[in-house]
């Protein structure tokens, strides 16, 4: 599974000018499941995320996790993340797991995350033509994948 991970100070997603999901200080994740992605690998994913020590402590120096912090997190699909770009000039997602999977990994990594010491998480909408807003802070964006 892959994550592009954003420390932001709020977030939130909308679907047709509805807001479905938000979050405060903490993290926006991007979440993709690619092909042969496993429930233990999104619970791998899960328990790295919520210990990544990427929020700033007393001294200034990113030394404190999302848990550290008692942050929240909202998690958006995105199956971009799998694209290739090594060929031409338009992307492939083929490495991308099929929507079915994909769908169920995706709910299975918010799960997990929210499980990781009651951290606080709402989500996107798995599919749907989603705008994410958000104020990132640092700015902060790193990937993770397992």
């Amino acid at each position: 599974m892959r994550a592009l991970l954003q420390r932001v100070t709020e977030a939130k997603v909308e679907i047709d000018g509805e807001t479905v999901g938000r979050c405060g200080r903490g993290l926006m994740i991007l979440v993709c499941a690619m092909q042969g992605d496993t429930t233990a690998q999104a619970e791998k994913l899960a328990a790295r995320v919520a210990k990544l020590r990427i929020f700033e402590d007393e001294a200034g120096k990113m030394n404190r996790s999302l848990r550290d912090i008692e942050g929240s997190a909202l998690v958006v699909s995105q199956f971009t993340l799998a694209a290739d770009t090594s060929r031409g000039n338009r992307p492939g997602f083929s490495a991308a797991a099929a929507p079915d999977e994909g769908r169920a990994l995706y709910e299975h990594f918010a799960t997990a995350l929210a499980e990781q010491e009651s951290i606080p998480v709402e989500t996107g909408r798995f599919g749907a033509d989603m705008q994410v807003s958000l104020t990132n802070d640092g700015p902060v964006t790193i990937w993770v994948e397992v």
